[in-house]
């Protein structure tokens, strides 16, 4: 974001410093209309040590905004990326055996059909662990991944991914055209929300993507998240949350073409998969799904601000219902635990006021989180083993996204009486 889009900072408790969003992170016309505040809280994935709790946890502004002019939803407020994706963040892609599984299948799917073979070079932005761009090299496919957070970066490194450790950007990527370097696939999974510079992350899509070749985005849409009141969905991370007629707007700003979209329901809550080429050179026709998902989302409210208005109030009704089931179990006698310490958890918990005195413990089986604490609630993080030696009564599902993994893998808990509990779209006991 440029200066003149972007207000003054002010300070927030722990040395932080949270910016005004003064103009869209789109089409820069004017600031995004508030209809959701979630209050203040801390940033998600910023997990806290046993040795840091005397600290209090640094809290921001969590508000959620929509602009009238290019309907992009967005926070109304943002912190430094390298506030949010620092030498401690915890998220590892490969820990959810259903998301491998997933974008193995893209990857083969792209390698059919875009004919890549031997000297084709597959790009991804924000790569993580490495674990899609494996598939690639399994396959005998040349890789790049760009990803700028030091601990997924290493893992990807020893699993043999060439990585370039930094944000994505113009910038970078007129640094590796001029290396040489042109994609005949561009992958951005789950990335496009977490850029705060969101025109400068696009133009170096085009600016990188070969002249026949396709940009891949996948990010959870605004639409299911609407419709299944996903509200946990929203964190300071995810600095924007998409449409496909946001997303088109954006594309055709920076010269590229919207020429398919795909729906995957069951992932992250409802996933969107928009397929871009340059509008130059590129040769594919759109599909018949661009025109269709457009209409769609006219006629369901996303492009007015009205339904969001809408949505606020279904959210205040979620959370209602979580407290209140919550607080009747416990008051039973009833042991409750959480599984899943995800970014969505901690706004789940957090903004519902939700704490250690209702829920004793999370576990996770990401080790990078264990022994640590949620942030702001402040419930201790363990190995998944406990479960069975414990035996809750009850199991929060804080990656409800997951939540057939997540059954499947506690299938012995539930064999001994153990019972789920699924926070959205209503609070539900399996």
């Amino acid at each position: 974001m440029s200066e003149d889009q972007a207000a003054p900072t002010s300070p927030i408790a722990g040395g932080l410093a949270a910016t005004v969003v003064a103009a869209c992170r789109s089409c820069g016309v004017a600031p995004p209309r508030p209809f959701l505040s979630l209050g203040s809280t801390p940033i998600a994935n910023r997990l806290v040590r046993a040795d840091a709790l005397a600290a209090p946890d640094p809290a921001v502004p969590l508000e959620g905004g929509f602009c009238e002019t290019c309907t992009l939803v967005q926070l109304t407020h943002e912190l430094p990326a390298e506030e949010i994706f620092d030498a401690d963040y915890p998220y590892f892609s490969s820990y959810s055996d259903y998301l491998v599984k997933h974008s193995e299948k893209h990857v083969i799917e792209l390698i059919d059909q875009r004919r890549l073979g031997p000297g084709s070079l597959a790009v991804e932005v924000a790569s993580n662990d490495g674990y899609l761009l494996k598939a690639f090299i399994d396959r005998g496919i040349d890789v790049l991944g760009i990803e700028p957070t030091p601990g997924p970066a290493a893992a990807a490194r020893a699993a043999g991914v060439p990585t370039r450790e930094e944000f994505f950007g113009a910038e970078m990527a007129r640094r590796l055209v001029a290396e040489g370097i042109r994609a005949d696939v561009i992958i951005a999974n789950n990335v496009m929300a977490h850029v705060p510079d969101l025109n400068s992350f696009v133009e170096g899509l085009a600016i990188l993507l070969a002249d026949d070749g396709v940009v891949s985005v996948e990010n959870p849409g605004i639409g299911p998240l609407l419709e299944h009141t996903e509200f946990d969905t929203i964190y300071h991370e995810h600095f924007c949350y998409f449409s496909t007629t946001a997303v088109e707007a954006l594309m055709r700003r920076h010269g590229l073409r919207l020429v398919d979209v795909q729906q995957f329901p069951e992932i992250h809550g409802g996933t969107l998969r928009w397929r871009m080429q340059r509008a130059d050179t590129g040769t594919d026709t759109p599909t018949p799904e661009v025109a269709r998902v457009l209409a769609a989302e006219q006629a369901a409210g996303l492009t007015t601000f009205e339904r969001y208005e809408t949505f606020a109030g279904d959210v205040a009704t979620v959370q209602r219902e979580l407290v209140e089931l919550l607080t009747s179990l416990a008051a039973d006698g009833r042991t409750i635990a959480g599984y899943a310490a995800a970014a969505k958890g901690a706004t789940l918990l957090n903004s519902s006021g939700v704490d250690h005195s209702l829920v004793s413990y999370i576990v996770d089986r990401n080790v990078h989180k264990q022994d640590k604490y949620v942030p702001g609630a402040r419930i201790p993080i363990l190995d998944p083993a406990v479960l069975l030696e414990r035996q809750p009564d009850y199991l929060l599902l804080l990656a409800w996204n997951v939540k057939t993994e997540i059954m499947a893998q506690q299938a012995e808990y539930a064999r001994r009486g153990g019972r789920f509990i699924v926070p959205v779209p209503h609070p539900v006991v399996l």
